[in-house]
């Protein structure tokens, strides 16, 4: 899977006109190439999406993506100024990665270890083996639990924690991810353009 970011950048309404137009183009010809072409969310401006962001999945989905990426040129009179001289207008197609899911609880992933309880200044708790350590092996985060005296409690309560790491971590990529997203947004660059498209039914001519 692939996401395709299209951005109207700091362009007018014309632009957010061609965000619309060029999304659907795009899933259109994913349709065609049987890619599974779907929109994730839109930022919405007073003439239509400032950006879109779709997921393309199948075998050839990359590739589609890249055909893309770039500055992309919709040619057309302006139907928001009547009379306007300026025909031309662009948005910007970025690629990104997904973020990645969350934690799969698979015990195949984790490892327990377990040790004795101890208390303050050194004293033992207990002389059973009741905390426990639990190591998320793909990424090397571990947490740990002592506080109850039964080892099964521990555990669910080290997993807890370590749930939250894992959350946290999450969340710390999807904001990073997104931060990407808002630069490419303010990075679209005119001219060049990688594909050509006119009027007001987006006929591709280039």
């Amino acid at each position: 899977m692939i996401w395709v970011l299209l951005s109207a950048g700091r362009g007018p309404g014309e632009c957010q006109l061609a965000v619309r137009g060029l999304t659907t183009a795009l899933c259109a010809e994913a349709a065609q190439a049987g890619i599974d072409a779907e929109l994730l969310e839109t930022e919405d401006g007073p003439h239509g999406p400032v950006s879109a962001l779709l997921a393309l999945k199948g075998g050839e989905a990359e590739a589609l993506a890249r055909d893309w990426e770039g500055t992309v040129r919709w040619t057309c009179p302006s139907p928001l100024r009547p009379g306007w001289k300026r025909k031309n207008w662009f948005v910007g197609v970025s690629l990104l990665a997904p973020p990645p899911a969350g934690p799969a609880w698979d015990e195949r992933d984790l490892r327990f270890d377990t040790c004795r309880a101890s208390g303050p200044g050194g004293q033992h708790v207990n002389k059973t083996n009741s905390a426990v350590r639990v190591t998320h092996l793909k990424t090397g985060l571990t947490a740990f639990a002592q506080e109850e005296r039964s080892q099964h409690r521990n555990k669910a309560l080290a997993v807890a924690r370590l749930a939250a790491q894992l959350a946290e971590r999450d969340e710390k990529v999807k904001a990073s991810a997104n931060q990407d997203r808002r630069n490419r947004h303010d990075q679209l660059e005119r001219g060049g353009e990688r594909r050509v498209y006119a009027g007001p039914d987006f006929r591709r001519i280039g």
